[in-house]
């Protein structure tokens, strides 16, 4: 039955495109209708597959970016100028379209949504999806074990999800959001732009003595310099979950 249920997940399936949802001027989330989904769990991903006419094909990965309650599949796409696959599916794609995909794959970035343990999140520019699924996946379970989300990006322009972080971060359950920018601030933001380090992770982050679970995302540029850090300062490097993206994968 395992052998059976894995074998599911790397079966190509044909979804449906049953909403859109424009997040910035280059990033949009993509709802999918499947005709068999055997459900997910919170940092997992998935592959998507476009076939042109002649028959040329080109796959890339996704994270989810719904919670598993939620009932959809949802993936946030952030277009890449020279991408293959995220141009298409960032720019052309519309609600009624097929959409071929597999999954969802995954099993060491996760969280437990049983856990208890405060949670550390770091995310770099998009790698924020796979996190917000995490958070999604929290307020739908009830669950009130303390967040803190780290978030790096490089203009408010930039952000996904504001909206939503807002609503959650002050419902009072637990969940505190810091914004980082690296190359412009919001008028009037106390802090100059710049990238993080170690005395932002200090200050925003969980103390090694509090012993949280820790999920590091972003380019692995930034995924190494976070967990580096994170490490020097005392964080046990077994509880750091890291999950990197880079030009040699690119959407």
């Amino acid at each position: 039955m395992a052998g059976t249920a894995v074998l599911g997940r790397l079966t190509w399936q044909v979804g449906t495109v049953t909403a859109l949802r424009e997040e910035t001027s280059t990033a949009r989330t993509i709802v999918v209708g499947l005709p068999q989904w055997p459900g997910h769990l919170a940092g997992q991903h998935v592959d998507v597959r476009l076939t042109a006419d002649d028959g040329y094909s080109a796959q890339r990965s996704y994270s989810i970016a719904s919670a598993p309650a939620n009932g959809n599949l949802e993936l946030t796409v952030q277009r890449l100028p020279d991408g293959e696959v995220s141009p298409y599916l960032a720019q052309v794609l519309e609600v009624g379209y097929p959409l071929e995909l597999r999954g969802p794959i995954g099993g060491w970035f996760l969280w437990d949504p049983a856990g208890t343990e405060p949670v550390l999140l770091v995310a770099g520019g998009s790698g924020i999806v796979p996190l917000m699924a995490m958070i999604r996946t929290r307020a739908a379970s009830g669950n009130r074990a303390p967040f803190r989300l780290v978030y790096s990006i490089r203009s408010p322009d930039t952000a996904l999800y504001t909206d939503e972080l807002a609503v959650r971060e002050h419902s009072g359950d637990g969940l505190t959001v810091n914004y980082l920018y690296t190359r412009a601030t919001p008028p009037g933001w106390p802090v100059p732009a710049g990238r993080i380090n170690a005395g932002v992770l200090a200050e925003e982050g969980w103390p090694p003595d509090s012993r949280p679970a820790v999920f590091v995302c972003g380019p692995t540029g930034f995924v190494e310099a976070v967990a580096d850090l994170l490490v020097s300062a005392g964080h046990d490097s077994r509880v750091i979950k890291t999950e990197r993206f880079g030009p040699s994968g690119g959407q």
